[in-house]
C-alpha cells in the first residue's frame, strides 16, 4: 500500500538517497517503516558519503556519529 504524500517534492529536494530504484524516494513515512522494519535506518539519518556505502545499519550510525556528538 503506498501512502500519499502530500510533502513529497520538498522531501525530493533534501533526500540524500542514492539508490536509483528506489521506490519510497521523498516518501518518508514509507521509507522509515521499511528501513525500520528491516533494523536500519533510512539514508537521510547518515551523511552523504556514508549513504553511499549503503550500510544503513544501526552499528554503521553509530560509527559514523558515535564520535560527532
Amino acid at each position: 500500500m503506498t501512502i500519499q504524500c502530500e510533502n513529497l517534492q520538498a522531501n525530493l529536494d533534501r533526500c540524500n538517497c542514492s539508490y536509483a530504484g528506489c521506490s519510497r524516494k521523498g516518501n518518508c513515512c514509507e521509507c522509515l517503516q521499511y528501513h525500520l522494519a528491516m533494523k536500519q535506518l533510512p539514508a537521510c539519518c547518515f551523511p552523504d558519503d556514508a549513504e553511499k556505502t549503503y550500510d544503513r545499519s544501526f552499528s554503521k550510525f553509530i560509527e559514523v556519529w558515535g564520535d560527532r556528538v
